[in-house]
């Protein structure tokens, strides 16, 4: 009877945990961006350019149902060669935000547009992952300061 009254006591201190999402805005008004170009103009806006040639960082756009512009949310920042991606933030991030879809973005100091074969990995990583939870990974963009950027999805890698 002692062990019941224990583990009644150790129950009650358990919390409960509900998910609510209000955003206060109108996601018809959210900016749609069509093309890999669109998405680029949007990602130099939200980009620290003082720090693009200095650090890797890797951000995301997520997308509503109708394919709008919820967000950019910033998931980590690196060293000078290369960034650490933790896949649970991403995914933990686009479901908060209730979002349909991501665009995975992050830059390249040296300025060197082609893809890593670390790059292509945790693409295809995150597309699988995101897979499960009905999320669509619709690119992946790589930016640099002075040399444009890369599109998975126009390169057909994606």
């Amino acid at each position: 009877m002692e062990n019941y009254h224990v583990h009644q006591k150790q129950l009650s201190t358990i919390c409960e945990i509900e998910i609510t999402y209000h955003p206060d805005f109108r996601i018809s008004d959210c900016p749609k961006a069509d093309s890999s170009e669109d998405l680029y103009s949007i990602l130099r806006e939200h980009w620290n350019l003082n720090q693009i040639a200095l650090r890797e960082e890797f951000k995301i756009i997520l997308l509503s149902t109708n394919l709008r512009i919820l967000g950019i949310s910033s998931i980590a920042s690196g060293g000078m060669s290369a960034v650490s991606i933790d896949s649970k933030l991403i995914f933990s991030t686009a479901l908060l935000a209730n979002a349909r879809g991501i665009v995975l973005a992050h830059n390249h100091p040296s300025g060197n547009l082609i893809p890593s074969q670390s790059d292509i990995n945790i693409t295809k990583k995150i597309k699988d992952g995101a897979k499960l939870l009905d999320i669509e990974v619709f690119d992946h963009i790589i930016l640099t300061k002075d040399n444009g950027y890369y599109s998975f999805a126009d390169d057909g890698i994606l």
